[in-house]
C-alpha cells in the first residue's frame, strides 16, 4: 500500500527550509529552488504545494506568526498557571525582540516582508497577515482590563499606548538586529514604560485631602 502523504506537514516541512535559508541569506535573497534544496525535495514539489513564490512567501510569514505565538504562550507558561495582565503583556512585547536566532530570524523575516511587498506588487497582493490588526486589539483589550481592574492608570488611552508599545518594540528590535542597541536595554526600556501604564493614579482621599503619597511643593 503505497504511503499516505499529510499535505500539511510537507508544507510545514518546505516553510521551515524557507525560514532558515532566508534567516541565513536575506528573503530577497531566496527562490523556490533555493528552499526546495534546504527542505531535500524538488523544485517541482515545492512549486505544487506553492505555484507562485509569493504565495511561498506568506505561508512561510503566516508558520512565523504560529512560531511567535508557541513563543509567547511558552514565556506565560514559565510565569505560571495565573500570569496576571502586566505579565502577558510583556510577554507578547518581549518575545518579538531578538534576543535568540529564533526571535532575530521572526524580526527579520517579517521585518523584510513588510519592505519588500512596498515594491512587489505580487507580494503586496497578498494579505499581510489575516487579522493585520490582532497584535494592536489584544494588547488594547489587556490593558483596558487592568484599568478596569485598578492595575493602570485609568486615564491613559489603551489603544494609543497598545500602538506605542508594539511601534517601541518593533522599532528597538530592528536596533538590536543592527547592533545600534544591547537586548538588555531595549527589555529595560520597555519595562520602563510598562511601569508607567501599570500604575494607578493617586486619587484625593475621602476627605478630599491630598494623597499622603503625592508630593507637596516646597516653599522658598
Amino acid at each position: 500500500m503505497p504511503k499516505r502523504v499529510d499535505h500539511e506537514e510537507r508544507r510545514t516541512q518546505i516553510a521551515e527550509a524557507l525560514v532558515r535559508v532566508a534567516g541565513r541569506r536575506g528573503l530577497h535573497a531566496v527562490g523556490m529552488r533555493d528552499v526546495a534544496a534546504e527542505a531535500g525535495v524538488s523544485l517541482r514539489l515545492v512549486q505544487y504545494y506553492f505555484q507562485t513564490k509569493e504565495k511561498l512567501l506568506f505561508y512561510g510569514l503566516q508558520h512565523l506568526t504560529d512560531r511567535f505565538t508557541a513563543r509567547v504562550g511558552a514565556r506565560l507558561d514559565a510565569v505560571g498557571p495565573d500570569p496576571g495582565v502586566r505579565a502577558t503583556v510583556e510577554a507578547i512585547l518581549l518575545a518579538s525582540l531578538p534576543v535568540d536566532e529564533e526571535s532575530r530570524t521572526f524580526h527579520l523575516l517579517y521585518s523584510s516582508y513588510s519592505i519588500l511587498s512596498v515594491t512587489d506588487d505580487a507580494l503586496a497582493a497578498q494579505p499581510f497577515i489575516d487579522k493585520p490588526d490582532a497584535a494592536e486589539d489584544a494588547l488594547t483589550g489587556l490593558l483596558r482590563q487592568a484599568q478596569e481592574g485598578g492595575l493602570a492608570d485609568p486615564d491613559a488611552d489603551a489603544r494609543t499606548e497598545a500602538i506605542s508599545l508594539l511601534a517601541m518594540a518593533a522599532t528597538m528590535g530592528t536596533s538590536i538586529l543592527v547592533g545600534q542597541r544591547r537586548s538588555e536595554s531595549a527589555v529595560a526600556v520597555l519595562r520602563h514604560h510598562l511601569d508607567r501604564i501599570f500604575t494607578p493614579a493617586r486619587r484625593p482621599s475621602a476627605d478630599g485631602a491630598p494623597d499622603p503619597g503625592e508630593a507637596r511643593p516646597t516653599g522658598d
